[in-house]
């Protein structure tokens, strides 16, 4: 075995080196044809190209496609790279956004507060929202404005673009507003351009619903909805919102002031509005001028004339 081991290896080697050699003396020559210039040389270096190009699709194939897998990489990189910029720059795009519609929100309030009067016989004061119950069975907020600015109960409230509430307490240096969604708000209102009269009834939702309609099928929503000044409790032609359907079919109102923000609230001054000074007013007859005497009394002095 050893023997024939030695025997295949001094064979093998001589047979490597020739092979080498030979391969050697092909590129060389190859080389040096490649490299001589002469126009039989060129021709004949033509015919070869054009006789084993051609042929050598399917070698060049694995390398063409190799090629293509690292064009196609560089290029994915490069997406990858335009994509997470792009990502940054959106990024920065939503937070500016975010903060031109706050500034754009707060400088139609402020323009609104400062410029806009639905009536001209109204007047206004502007108050700053000092603070909110925080209650979810109490909507309302806090204004620094108050009986020595000459604030009443009942009075509106706006945001500078829709109805927000009414006064409901005055103290010295603070008012506070009862909001168009507390369940104890009710306000008469006008659909637009329908003219059907309905309540607005606060139910401690952001949308609060449209009660009392007299023909709903004149409803669609979108339509605006302003208040009717019936009953006095608010001046006519003020901005609640727009109808909306919710997934029961409900009609209710996509409010017009914008109660995530609410940092400024316009009083509108109502003097010819009734002011309600104590609550047995509304149910109780008002007493007669002069009618200081008692009812009794004054049977007994009519018959005593008599």
């Amino acid at each position: 075995m050893a023997r024939d081991r030695s025997t295949s290896e001094d064979f093998t080697g001589p047979l490597k080196r020739l092979m080498l050699a030979i391969l050697v003396l092909a590129l060389t020559g190859l080389f040096l044809l490649w490299r001589i210039d002469s126009p039989r040389v060129e021709r004949f270096r033509a015919q070869v190209v054009d006789a084993v190009v051609p042929r050598m699709d399917w070698a060049m194939a694995p390398v063409t496609a190799t090629v293509r897998i690292f064009r196609d990489f560089q290029s994915y990189q490069n997406i990858y790279q335009q994509n997470q910029e792009l990502r940054r720059e959106l990024r920065q795009m939503t937070a500016w956004k975010e903060a031109a519609l706050q500034l754009e929100q707060e400088n139609a309030e402020l323009r609104n507060l400062n410029n806009v009067q639905h009536d001209p016989r109204l007047t206004y004061i502007t108050g700053v929202v000092l603070a909110d119950s925080g209650s979810p069975f109490r909507q309302s907020v806090l204004i620094n404005v108050g009986s020595r600015d000459g604030i009443v109960d009942g009075w509106a409230t706006m945001d500078g673009i829709g109805l927000v509430g009414r006064i409901s307490g005055v103290g010295a240096n603070t008012s506070r507003v009862i909001l168009l969604t507390d369940a104890t708000s009710r306000i008469p209102a006008t659909i637009q351009p329908s003219g059907q009269r309905a309540l607005v009834v606060g139910d401690n939702s952001s949308a609060p619903p449209v009660d009392f309609l007299e023909d709903p099928s004149q409803v669609r929503p979108g339509d605006r909805i302003v208040t009717s000044g019936d009953g006095e409790v608010f001046p006519p032609g003020l901005l609640i919102g727009q109808v909306a359907r919710d997934p029961g079919g409900r009609l209710r109102v996509r409010l017009a002031a914008d109660y995530e923000r609410l940092e400024f609230l316009r009083v509108l001054r109502d003097h010819g509005a009734r002011r309600v000074t104590t609550p047995s007013a509304l149910i109780l007859p008002q007493a007669l001028p002069g009618s200081d005497r008692e009812p009794p009394a004054e049977t007994g002095e009519g018959g005593g004339d008599g």
